[in-house]
């Protein structure tokens, strides 16, 4: 029985810490009119919970195979207490980046659940499992939608302690249904990091989930915003259209997962980064607000997409070394969310618009289109 509840356990555990992850960037348009955050630096504040949210998920990807999930997601959510009631009591610039920080710590979790689950399927099911757990990236939405519905109404400050207590709920669940007796695995880090190093498909697969992920993020944190400072929107319309963004991403993710158990994977991938490469174009020509959603969606739908598909490639790639894998794959992904919104504010104040960055990410795709034909044929 504890067995079978493992997959919606965990991947409820990542709809929470995906929720609490971009808790600032949700209510960025609402804790902006109380505390004062210069234009420049409103992409750092929304930015900063991604830099630990990326790196820690190498240790817990590694741990998790150590310890188990249940212990990691305790102590993830015990740990995220803090930094969310240290936000809800904030009143200055340097109390955002602070607690945003540690807000990565929710971001971070994503390793733990596909370092874990894989361990309960047959090796035919890793894809469609691992793009089920991945849907958890939903937590995004959620907070992207319902956050400023709650805080139109009750005030960010009340919105942000009401994670206290979902956080709660889950330290409670992860404590009594989480899976005691997991397989562990014991291999020491560096021993682990030795064997992958040199491999280059850990590189390639890093590349590629950097620009699917890291796009997610990096529109999931950019979104609210901009489309309020640049359309004119109100902020509860802009939440519903980054959720509306989400959601398509987090719904493509195991329908990819899906598509990589049957078809070949990096046939699947090549679709996903011509799609990009052309999306990405159209954003850079600065369209309406229609044609800008059309390639919002597109890059939605390729990023969910090849999320999926990428985490069915790094258990067929490296079985013994899964955990540590994940956590690099993952972190690079993580990453690539990090600095999209950091550039794209640092060129348009140079430039007055964000074409360059996106012209950027077409390029990128580009290329990473490239390295994946020459994978194919180097793989046939």
């Amino acid at each position: 029985m504890i067995r079978k509840i493992q997959l919606p356990l965990q991947t409820l555990n990542l709809v929470v810490g995906f929720m609490v992850w971009v808790l600032i960037s949700s209510l960025m348009p609402f804790i902006k009119e109380d505390i004062a955050i210069p234009e420049g630096q409103l992409a750092l504040v929304t930015a900063v919970p991604v830099i630990l949210g990326s790196v820690l998920r190498i240790p817990l990807g590694f741990y998790a195979n150590q310890f188990g999930a249940r212990k990691i997601f305790l102590i993830s959510f015990i740990l995220l207490l803090f930094p969310v009631y240290y936000i809800s009591i904030a009143d200055s610039l340097a109390d955002l980046l602070i607690g945003g920080l540690f807000l990565g710590i929710g971001g971070a979790v994503f390793s733990v659940g596909v370092t874990s689950l894989p361990k309960y399927y047959p090796k035919e099911r890793h894809g469609f499992v691992n793009g089920i757990y991945g849907a958890g990236n939903l937590g995004t939405a959620v907070s992207a939608f319902a956050a400023p519905v709650v805080a139109e109404n009750f005030g960010w400050s009340t919105t942000v302690q009401l994670y206290l207590v979902i956080l709660a709920v889950f330290i409670a669940g992860n404590f009594l249904l989480g899976d005691k007796k997991e397989l562990k695995v014991k291999t020491p880090l560096l021993e682990q990091v030795k064997s992958v190093y040199k491999n280059e498909k850990l590189w390639l697969l890093s590349l590629f989930y950097f620009i699917t992920f890291g796009s997610f993020v990096a529109f999931t944190i950019y979104l609210p915003n901009f489309l309020v400072a640049n359309f004119g929107l109100d902020k509860v319309d802009a939440g519903l259209r980054t959720a509306g963004f989400i959601v398509l991403a987090t719904l493509m993710r195991p329908i990819g997962g899906w598509l990589a158990d049957r078809f070949h994977s990096l046939i699947l991938l090549m679709f996903v980064f011509g799609v990009y490469t052309v999306s990405a174009m159209i954003l850079s020509f600065a369209p309406s607000i229609g044609w800008y959603t059309f390639g919002c969606l597109s890059i939605a739908l390729c990023a969910g997409m090849g999320n999926g598909v990428i985490f069915k490639l790094v258990p067929m790639y490296f079985q013994k070394q899964a955990g540590i894998v994940n956590g690099i794959v993952s972190a690079m992904g993580g990453l690539g969310g990090f600095f999209p919104p950091l550039i794209l504010s640092l060129l348009f104040n140079i430039t007055g618009h964000y074409a360059i960055g996106f012209m950027a990410l077409s390029e990128v795709a580009l290329a990473s289109l490239i390295l994946v034909v020459w994978a194919c044929q180097r793989s046939d």
